[in-house]
């Protein structure tokens, strides 16, 4: 199957939770933000459950980097209901439909002094799925800011199709780097406060530079599409968790919710990031 990559425009005559001038806006530069979905006290939680996960993987695998936590929304309570914050969905729904999968979480933690960038890209570039109609949410587990690297959209990118790219020759958390990305015109900072969140179309360039501060940055991605979007790697439809509505499509697979919290699940692919 040839991957579609284009944007399709979202319609919505009657959003719930969004305005029509937000999704004009979303349509024309391919974001939005900032949200709220948890207050303090609920950040602050949120803060404490990623510090355990983390201190958990680091027992089971001393070798593993902030970066780690990647699709266990399947084996972790904690993402799961993360995935499936009806504040988030709210949101999200407006952008894709009644009928909500998400398929992949990620949690992106840059700690103080990481040297990583994460080069400017293209998520959709990543993932066997057709169309691209994936929005990404990104959920602030720290404060996001400039000083410790938030993460950077390039507006309109998501308009332009599949943009060139190299592999990357500086250290990196993904290995793609689109080319010559001056001509795009100036990037806009993320910057969130904990427990707020941002929307993203999922082929709107964007990227982080290394974290320079004393402080983390820390933020769940949540990739969240309608039935409509075909995995073309098969094995992609089993680790999604259906949040809303229904869904006809035979590719997809949705496992029972977890339980409880286990880090030792084989993780899937490297699935983008910010």
């Amino acid at each position: 199957m040839q991957i579609d990559l284009s944007f399709q425009p979202v319609t919505n005559p009657n959003p719930k939770r969004l305005t029509p001038a937000q999704i004009k806006f979303y349509n024309e530069s391919g974001y939005l933000k900032p949200f709220t979905a948890y207050s303090p006290v609920e950040a602050a939680r949120n803060r404490a459950y990623f510090d355990y996960l983390l201190a958990e993987l680091k027992v089971q695998n001393p070798k593993a980097d902030t970066y780690a936590i990647n699709g266990y929304h399947m084996h972790c309570r904690g993402i799961y209901n993360m995935a499936t914050h009806p504040a988030i969905l709210d949101h999200v729904e407006d952008l894709v439909g009644p009928n909500i999968i998400a398929w992949g979480t990620h949690f992106f933690c840059k700690m103080p002094g990481d040297p990583k960038h994460v080069h400017w890209h293209q998520d959709a570039s990543y993932w066997p799925l057709s169309p691209a109609r994936t929005v990404t949410v990104w959920l602030a587990i720290d404060d996001a800011d400039v000083e410790n690297s938030c993460m950077h959209f390039l507006p309109g990118t998501h308009n332009r199709g599949h943009l060139e790219w190299h592999e990357a020759q500086t250290p990196g958390v993904l290995n793609q780097e689109l080319t010559n990305v001056e001509q795009y015109g100036a990037p806009v900072p993320d910057e969130l406060k904990a427990g707020e969140f941002s929307l993203h179309a999922d082929m709107l360039a964007h990227g982080s530079g290394p974290n320079q501060s004393n402080r983390r940055r820390c933020g769940l991605t949540i990739r969240y599409c309608p039935p409509s979007v075909e995995p073309v790697d098969r094995g992609w439809g089993k680790q999604a968790i259906l949040c809303r509505g229904h869904c006809d499509n035979p590719h997809w697979h949705f496992p029972p919710a977890p339980a409880g919290e286990s880090l030792t699940a084989a993780k899937p692919k490297q699935i983008g990031g910010n």
